[in-house]
């Protein structure tokens, strides 16, 4: 089996390394083969803290999958998150020439590229130019302007960026680990690929990944992000509340936030109860699953107001008749689809991995989104590679903007 016939997705987050191999069958779609997984310390909020333990967790969650899948590997694509990411949204315009003024494939890469000309700080990196729409002459609204007749042609283009020294250091990990980075994707991208249906995405939705250190949202409407953002908090805000609120180690805090944990008090009742382990050797205690609920809820609260003020400030909320989607490991926590609701005021589902052939019961939670969408994608990028790479179109927009081709059916 060549490398081209392989895809592997390595999503290194705060609390866990997840690795997931795939075959491409004969008509490009990508067959589960292999998964590995390994705890993660050296990394904290999205960001690398500790290089070898880091490397270490790479090694050791692909190592397994290669074992499941009876292969070696060599690139992977890599998901990122943190909260040095940022984005905005851009315009550019272009003059059309020529006799008839025909719109043509370059002038779509010249006009994505003037709106990308803007200032970016020496310190950081634009890794997704993302077209929007287009405007010919005075018609807004245009999908793909190739073909048509224009003076002026127009566009507005998502770029997200991140810091310099995050994506080096992720890179470096991969490479101390043996790996290659083909790709790297935000992980808000990859899980909305993973997890979204085209008609959420055409309607209006907000994907929400509440993971270990971060939680991630991308906004979409009529088939393009509109909106990228990343609040720096997540699962393990939930767990160091009730590590302090119970005291309690961190370990055993997160075996009982997984175990026991929920989102929202109502419904649980008054005759629930959890053992606490002591610290120290201290002895255990018995406290009300409620009072552990209310520790959750409070900063499950925090965290999805700021959600709610983030899409507030995007005036992208008007536009979400499709609501929120959760995934990410929090999303597990029993009674969070019902608080996100009640919170946000919108529709939520959980999202949970779709498409990936061979997908086995381990995968099908929204714990491991982020994995399985960067196969997805990776996947679209190889065939878009094979397919027309080189071309003068292909070198007009990034990596990401030509995989989630599947999302815009425009180039």
């Amino acid at each position: 089996m060549g490398q081209d016939e392989v895809v592997v997705g390595l999503d290194i987050g705060t609390t866990k390394v997840c690795a997931i191999i795939a075959q491409l069958t004969p008509e490009g779609e990508p067959k589960v083969v292999g998964v590995g997984v390994s705890p993660s310390e050296g990394v904290r909020r999205g960001v690398v803290v500790d290089m070898d333990k880091t490397v270490q967790a790479v090694q050791k969650a692909v190592q397994e999958a290669e074992l499941m899948a009876g292969l070696k590997v060599e690139a992977v694509y890599l998901g990122i998150a943190g909260e040095h990411l940022a984005s905005f949204n851009s315009r550019g315009v272009i003059a059309v020439g020529g006799d008839q003024h025909e719109i043509e494939a370059g002038d779509k890469a010249r006009v994505i590229e003037a709106a990308r000309a803007v200032a970016i700080p020496f310190d950081r990196q634009v890794l997704h130019v993302l077209p929007q729409e287009y405007s010919v002459d005075d018609q807004d609204g245009i999908r793909d302007p190739v073909g048509m007749c224009s003076i002026r042609l127009e566009t507005t283009v998502h770029i997200a960026t991140a810091a310099a020294t995050a994506i080096q250091n992720l890179t470096r990990g991969v490479e101390r680990a043996g790996l290659k980075a083909r790709g790297i994707y935000l992980e808000s991208l990859a899980s909305s690929r993973a997890v979204l249906e085209e008609e959420e995405l055409e309607m209006g939705v907000c994907l929400v990944d509440l993971g270990g250190g971060t939680t991630s949202l991308a906004v979409f409407y009529q088939g393009s992000v509109r909106h990228s953002a990343v609040i720096g908090l997540g699962g393990q805000s939930l767990t160091s509340d009730i590590a302090i609120c119970l005291r309690t180690s961190w370990s055993h805090a997160e075996k009982i936030k997984c175990g026991w944990g929920a989102a929202r008090v109502y419904g649980i009742g008054q005759e629930e109860v959890v053992e606490v382990p002591g610290i120290a050797r201290r002895q255990p205690q018995r406290v009300p699953r409620r009072e552990l609920a209310s520790i959750i809820e409070a900063r499950m609260e925090e965290i999805l107001g700021m959600v709610g003020d983030e899409l507030s400030r995007s005036g992208c909320a008007e536009h979400l008749s499709a609501g929120v989607v959760l995934s990410g490991g929090g999303a597990l926590l029993e009674g969070a689809a019902e608080q996100a609701e009640l919170l946000l005021g919108l529709p939520v589902r959980l999202g949970a991995p779709r498409e990936l052939q061979g997908m086995s019961e381990r995968l099908a939670g929204p714990a491991y989104a982020t994995a399985a969408g960067l196969v997805l994608m990776g996947a679209q990028e190889l065939e878009y590679e094979g397919g027309c790479g080189g071309t003068e179109e292909a070198q007009s927009s990034s990596v990401v903007g030509r995989a989630i081709e599947w999302l815009k059916k425009q180039v």
